[in-house]
């Protein structure tokens, strides 16, 4: 496929990429968040799913600085992320949703704990919800022992002197990452389609050696969910289930998986019995069959990852959340990080 994209006068620093689907109802706001950005060196790339509403049409016609990527169909929020990567310029890569609204000086932020924290590569921002501010949307995405993802401090006060520190993943949501280490460990992985892609990204991450840390004073409002039906919506069983089975296969460390299996495989049948009662185990029984059918070519991904990973069950358990009332009260995993170096 190949994109006609507007060539650039020079380089940014930043390539802000926002991937729509039917985003008509949030994309204006989120604009117009980032044309009141303080930090001028990014450029927006929308990277557009077959949307059938036009928004990103109309946004890139009415602002020559927008670069419009139609992706010819849904090719999900992984896919259309790697492409928009690929062909992107900035040194920086940074991720939004579109229905996250960014605060003036988030880029700002994100530029200025990358240039405090050299040896990190991967950033992701502390996220309030769009309808109810004094409440956290997440600070980056934790990983109980189970494996068990879930976004960190979701629901719960806003903490505004948060410290800044090391987290599991980033959350896709809003965040930055080198470019070409992004492409470098090949972006996220496309046959998630969308989903716990950016707990995958962080987990392949650590493996390998690139810390995630949380920038707390990169705020965006986020909605969440907004063009996939809702948190609880057959899609989202659907794909949450299958692709969380994928994420535990593929990156937990030999003595870890194979000790934690029990729990996962016990966890996974509890929480479909309670989907039963709920009335949406039809789409996660969906899901298992999915996530079991390609199993063989997951685990061939998990060989090849594993072969270069430098880190192991030693080095992943201190970063996993073993309490269980720590992860059903969805409380901030941030572990506290040396102070920043100084600046020269």
């Amino acid at each position: 496929m190949t994109f006609n994209l507007p060539p650039l006068s020079a380089p940014p620093l930043l390539s802000v990429v926002i991937v729509t689907f039917d985003s008509g109802r949030t994309l204006e706001r989120c604009l117009t968040a980032l044309k009141a950005q303080s930090f001028p060196s990014f450029e927006v790339i929308l990277a557009d799913n077959g949307s059938n509403d036009g928004a990103a049409h109309t946004a890139a016609a009415a602002d020559p600085n927008i670069r419009l990527m139609p992706m010819g169909g849904n090719l999900g929020f992984a896919a259309a992320n790697n492409r928009a990567a690929a062909a992107a310029h900035g040194r920086w890569l940074v991720l939004l949703n579109p229905d996250a609204y960014a605060r003036p000086d988030w880029l700002a932020e994100l530029v200025a704990i990358a240039g405090a924290y050299p040896d990190v590569s991967c950033f992701t921002s502390r996220q309030l919800m769009a309808a109810t501010p004094e409440l956290l949307d997440g600070a980056g995405d934790a990983m109980t022992a189970a494996g068990f993802p879930f976004r960190a401090g979701y629901g719960r006060p806003d903490a505004p002197f948060m410290p800044a520190g090391e987290v599991f993943s980033p959350c896709g949501a809003a965040m930055m990452i080198d470019r070409t280490l992004f492409l470098d460990i090949g972006g996220f992985d496309e046959s998630f389609f969308c989903y716990c892609e950016d707990v995958d990204l962080g987990y392949r991450l650590q493996l390998l050696g690139h810390p995630v840390m949380l920038a707390p004073r990169a705020v965006v409002l986020h909605e969440g969910s907004a063009s996939t039906g809702g948190r609880r919506s057959a899609f989202s069983v659907f794909h949450g289930v299958r692709n969380r089975l994928w994420t535990f296969a593929k990156n937990t460390p030999p003595v870890l998986f194979w000790t934690l299996l029990p729990a996962h495989a016990a966890l996974t049948l509890a929480q479909w019995l309670a989907s039963a009662l709920r009335g949406d185990g039809e789409a996660m029984g969906k899901g298992l069959k999915a996530a079991l059918e390609r199993l063989p070519e997951i685990w061939r991904q998990r060989q090849a990852l594993h072969a270069k990973r430098v880190a192991g069950s030693l080095t992943i358990a201190p970063r996993l959340v073993w309490n269980p009332l720590g992860a059903l009260q969805r409380q901030a995993r941030v572990r506290p990080r040396a102070e920043a170096p100084p600046s020269s």
